[in-house]
């Protein structure tokens, strides 16, 4: 993902030394973290130095996929344990500069970044929340929340921070006479960002949190005091129970079952086969399937629920082609009428985990369709899915994936080009689609030589014209080069136009993510611009992020070159479109949100809205596969329903009003979503379930008719 902040969570070791460079008299504690990825190896670590004179440094780094964020902080803590001056430099994930100070002077907060300053006047304990830091002010968050009555604190700018206990364990260190063992608690922080935040805490004598022990991102990493990293399955195991069953309550709460033959009546049905909106019309749904599509008012006997449309419309469910799933945003994704969602690259056991709870109704999400993840060794490896060296070993990746009913692949940017082509020939033998990034040393050109039937990303497309065998696409450049370079690329030369014509004539997909690149030419300060319509909707915090820039743009001359390289590449993918190349929207990106920017920016490019509608349905079936079940408003197809105020396929801006969702046999609404999430909803007035009188004579007879005119056996009906 893009934002390595969503996923990124440290953990503060004990161990203790004199630092050289502190004044004869000043005592230093120095306590270190150590983040180790799934696969077992050190991503970064975090180096707290509190001395007793009142100030706390931290050096902090994490590196995973080429990238990520060094940061240097200096903190002092006033007596409540909150923040009373902060200052970090360094550089983001993407190599935009950090540089943020706070001061809390005499009842006066003053705060200044690249991104934003300000002033308040404070009364009262407040914790400041930086735009950029490591986690050691989640580690004083933990310990100010547990001084105050209530668990409740303020946050500055705005907002409270809270946090409940879940569970807690004994965890051990050592063995024989050197066995240390202590007692640590899970906490779940509420109030910054879109779901909560868990935290593993040390016990004070009385009982209560004192300071971060670990953090669990499960699929991602374990970080954990230096020492004590043999608890981190104890840790995750223990915190995936708690958060199930925190999830269990959500989905409960927010999923409403739809029993019986139920009747959405006089919703205008967009044909995503045609990409035109048809006739008022009424959808008849039982157990998750569509039975019957009717013209509005059409007497059909047996329905016990009715939803009246009121000329809505009514949209199949979206597809998002380019996901990394976590278990606390299919709301998101569900609010935004995203019903399927692609996954491009997960740890296997935390997707296959999603994919369990999402079947049985235990967890509030779309239904995923997973690619299978295959990385290659290298510094600059990702470490989700299989990371493999030879032939051998990715044979036996993608037999897992078959085996698991995996129906793509994903190849990523360290992959052994040496094996590439013979890969690709092995996983078309086992059924899957291959897609991917293109591997370092190779360019897109090469990836479609070696039987690529995707390419994932508009800068891996740019990068075909740019890089060289020798660019280094692991690293940053493959972000900067199409940045920096895309704005003098002639379009018209006979390159240009022959790859495109190799991809209409091979048929191969672009999954563009155009939302999640509009990065590459914000200015950090100025909002990211597929979020300006939302902003207003977010959490506070939230809404600041939108305005963190994350590339390191030093000038107006390099902003204006940036703005016209991503200009371009939006024109791009709408001559791939007119030339008949498939393309199909992602998003690698803030969940829903970011699918409905998506198709703002096909709109962009030059599709139709309801060209882009049919992207983000018909395409979306086509290419997971599951044509003959998602992608239309068909009887016996899955129920996977959007009722939409206003008329998306006229104003595209209009796929954001979504005011209901059907699909897995419930019926979803994004307001509820929005407000258990913290987001101002974006729909006040949602079609309420009307129970109807039951027909007392020939009921079973009326829903079999309807039932047998689409072809369901006594079998599936029951």
């Amino acid at each position: 993902m893009k934002r390595i902040t969503t996923v990124m969570a440290l953990a503060i070791a004990a161990a203790f030394s004199a630092a050289s460079s502190a004044p004869a008299y000043a005592v230093t504690t120095t306590t270190r973290y150590v983040i180790m990825s799934e696969n077992g190896k050190q991503a970064g670590e975090q180096v707290v130095e509190r001395s007793d004179d009142g100030q706390t440094s931290v050096r902090f780094i994490y590196k995973d996929n080429g990238r990520g964020p060094e940061l240097t902080e200096k903190i002092r803590y006033a007596p409540d344990g909150t923040i009373a001056s902060y200052a970090v430099k360094g550089n983001s994930t993407f190599g935009a500069v950090v540089d943020e100070q706070f001061d809390m002077t005499n009842g006066k907060a003053v705060w200044k970044s690249t991104t934003e300053k300000g002033e308040q006047p404070v009364n009262g304990p407040a914790m400041y929340v930086p735009l950029n830091s490591s986690f050691e002010t989640a580690s004083a968050a933990i310990a100010a929340l547990a001084a105050t009555p209530d668990n409740k604190l303020a946050l500055l700018p705005s907002g409270t921070l809270t946090h409940r206990k879940l569970a807690e364990t004994v965890v051990t260190r050592g063995t024989g006479e050197g066995k240390t063992a202590q007692t640590v608690q899970l906490l779940a922080q509420t109030g910054l960002g879109l779901s909560p935040q868990f935290f593993w805490a040390t016990t004070g004598a009385n009982g209560k949190p004192a300071r971060l022990f670990a953090v669990v991102a499960p699929g991602a990493f374990v970080a954990v005091e230096e020492g004590w990293e043999g608890n981190g399955k104890t840790l995750a195991a223990l915190q995936k129970d708690a958060e199930q069953k925190m999830l269990a309550d959500l989905a409960a709460t927010l999923q409403h079952p739809l029993n019986g033959l139920t009747v959405v009546k006089n919703a205008r049905v967009f044909d995503s086969d045609k990409a035109v909106l048809g006739a008022p019309s009424d959808v008849y749904v039982l157990r998750g399937r569509i039975t019957a599509v009717l013209p509005a008012g059409s007497p059909v006997r047996g329905a016990v629920n009715e939803i009246d449309a009121a000329g809505r419309v009514l949209l199949p469910g979206l597809f998002d082609m380019h996901g990394h799933v976590g278990r606390w945003e299919g709301g998101l994704n569900l609010a935004a009428g995203v019903t399927t969602v692609r996954d491009l690259g997960n740890d296997n056991a935390q997707l296959q985990l999603i994919m369990e709870e999402t079947a049985a109704g235990k967890l509030l999400s779309p239904q995923v369709v997973p690619a299978g993840f295959l990385e290659g060794e290298s510094p600059y490896s990702s470490n989700g899915g299989f990371v493999v060296k030879t032939l051998a070993e990715a044979k036996n990746a993608i037999d897992w994936y078959a085996q698991h009913g995996y129906p793509q692949l994903k190849i990523y940017n360290s992959f052994p080009k040496e094996i590439l082509k013979e890969t690709v020939a092995y996983a078309h033998l086992r059924g899957l689609r291959v897609s991917g990034h293109v591997p370092a040393g190779l360019r897109a050109f090469e990836a479609l030589d070696a039987g690529y039937d995707e390419i994932q990303h508009i800068n891996q497309v740019m990068l075909n014209f740019l890089a060289t065998p020798q660019t280094e696409t692991r690293t940053l450049e493959r972000f900067i080069l199409p940045a920096d370079k895309t704005a003098n690329l002639d379009f018209n030369s006979q390159r240009v136009k022959d790859f495109i014509a190799r991809l209409a004539k091979q048929k191969t997909v672009v999954d563009p993510t155009l939302a999640t690149f509009a990065f590459l030419k914000q200015k950090d300060g100025d909002i990211n611009t597929p979020f300006a319509p939302i902003a207003g909707h977010m959490p506070p915090d939230v809404r600041r992020g939108f305005h963190v820039g994350t590339m390191k743009i030093a000038d107006d001359a390099t902003l204006k070159r940036y703005e016209k390289s991503y200009a371009k590449m939006v024109d791009f993918v709408g001559r791939l479109y007119k030339a008949g190349v498939p393309i199909v929207a992602g998003t690698d990106e803030l969940a829903g949100f970011t699918l409905q920017a998506e198709l703002e920016l096909l709109v962009q490019a030059g599709l139709t809205p309801a060209q882009a509608i049919q992207v983000a349905t018909r395409n979306g079936a086509l290419y997971t596969r599951t044509a003959h079940e998602r992608g239309s408003i068909t009887p016996g197809k899955l129920a996977d329903l959007v009722l939409v105020d206003g008329d998306p396929t006229n104003n595209i801006a209009d796929i954001r009003k979504v005011a209901a969702v059907i699909t897995r046999g419930y019926l979803v609404y994004p307001h509820e979503v929005d407000q258990a999430l913290g987001v101002k909803p974006f729909v006040s007035a949602a079609p309420q379930v009307k129970a109807l009188e039951p027909v007392s004579s020939n009921i079973a007879g009326s829903n079999d008719g309807v039932l047998q005119r689409v072809g369901l056996s006594a079998r599936e009906r029951d």
